[in-house]
């Protein structure tokens, strides 16, 4: 997949960015800076998945035109950040893979369910590469999303009775109520 291009704010070419600054007030405005910037990257490039062991080799965690890359250490404690606001989850006990939700798992909920009851198909059986890739929902904002990402969704409607999942070794699908 090609990178969009994204317009990066100016603290993207700020050396000191990419440093973790020890002075409170500005280190929050430092950490709210990257939170938006990196919920902003992700949705625009479709990124469900950060491997931080790995992100180095993204543009948001590297800027070589000033020769910066922002310390692993740092960029977790930032997707820890958006963790407290559910925009992220660590999918491994050392955290070095994190599921980023430029939606919460609840509005990625809500808009399926939207969609499901618009297109009148509740009391229907969906696969979830229909729900995640089916022509139909092209142009929506869950088009494309993660199966991961798809499931933990889907799972806050299930507690909302709203569908039940149906996940076994040959079907991977949902019903809605």
């Amino acid at each position: 997949m090609s990178e969009v291009e994204i317009e990066w704010p100016w603290q993207y070419s700020f050396p000191p960015f990419f440093t973790l600054q020890p002075h409170p007030e500005t280190r929050s405005k430092q950490v709210s800076a990257w939170k938006s910037l990196i919920l902003e990257y992700c949705q625009k490039n479709r990124l469900f998945i950060i491997d931080v062991r790995e992100a180095h080799q993204l543009p948001l965690f590297h800027n070589s035109s000033i020769n910066r890359k922002l310390d692993p250490s740092v960029i977790i404690s930032i997707l820890s950040e958006l963790s407290k606001t559910g925009n992220a989850a660590a999918l491994d006990k050392p955290r070095h893979r994190w599921e980023v939700y430029w939606h919460t798992l609840e509005e990625w909920a809500s808009m399926i369910y939207e969609y499901v009851c618009d297109s009148g198909m509740q009391n229907s059986v969906l696969t979830l590469f229909e729900l995640a890739q089916g022509d139909d929902v092209q142009g929506r904002d869950f088009a494309g999303i993660h199966t991961d990402v798809l499931i933990k969704a889907l799972r806050v409607l299930e507690s909302e009775r709203k569908c039940e999942l149906i996940l076994s070794d040959e079907d991977q699908g949902v019903k809605f109520f």
